[in-house]
């Protein structure tokens, strides 16, 4: 998501916040307006907390309260908006480029020692996988449609997704999904369970995607049900 968008529904979800505080409200003194009570100023800082999940942080928390006082109050502040909205996002993309560098290192070292274990097979791409059942159908070509089920990890051992979770198989063509499914299920046999070590460059790259971080390396489980349909029309992979 565009970070600028992020910062902007933040804020947002603040006022909110705000507005529903308001029956926890009490005069100020001297009437400057409304008071906020401590214990709901204490669950707005919780909330923009939770809002900004940046790891490891350690905020300047006197610039931060001068900062929130400055806005919040209408007083001059120090830069803009605009300027403090790309502060934030500067932020956000040194984590993500971060994070990038250290999930491409710890990728190839899973790979490296993955790749020298008894059963592992990696191919010329760099895709590693692992026959766990061979079936005995036909194997699907590059611009075929295939049901399937399938679970993918990330190298710690989280579930990003399974359609056995979700208690039914899924249909695709092979040339519409990451390079490292349309290779691998191509090597599969209807009936066949793999497991596929999938690089990031054979992934979702240094982008990821929803909840897979910037250049994870990724495991699945996958059985080839079926070739739903052959020959759909190529289109490259997403």
């Amino acid at each position: 998501m565009n970070r600028k968008r992020v910062v902007l529904l933040c804020l947002a979800a603040l006022g909110t916040v705000l507005v529903l505080g308001g029956c926890q409200k009490k005069a100020a003194p001297d009437g400057q307006g409304l008071a906020i009570d401590k214990d709901t100023s204490y669950a707005i800082g919780m909330y923009l907390a939770s809002q900004f999940p940046i790891p490891e942080a350690h905020y300047d928390y006197d610039s931060f309260m001068e900062g929130f006082k400055a806005f919040s109050e209408a007083e001059e502040t120090r830069f803009s908006m605009d300027e403090g909205i790309a502060k934030i996002q500067a932020i956000f993309q040194g984590i993500q480029e971060e994070t990038a560098a250290r999930n491409l290192e710890e990728g190839k070292a899973f790979l490296e020692e993955n790749g020298a274990k008894p059963g592992i097979i990696t191919t010329s791409s760099g895709l590693q996988y692992e026959v766990i059942s061979e079936g005995a159908g036909p194997s699907p070509g590059v611009a075929d449609t295939v049901e399937v089920n399938y679970e993918g990890t990330l190298l710690d051992g989280t579930v990003f997704d399974s359609s056995y979770v979700r208690g039914e198989p899924v249909s695709f063509p092979l040339n519409r999904v990451i390079p490292g499914w349309t290779e691998g299920l191509q090597l599969m046999s209807v009936g066949s369970t793999y497991r596929f070590f999938i690089p990031s460059d054979l992934a979702y790259g240094p982008d990821g995607m929803q909840s897979i971080p910037p250049n994870a390396t990724l495991t699945f489980k996958v059985d080839l049900l079926s070739i739903v349909d052959t020959g759909a029309e190529a289109d490259p992979a997403q």
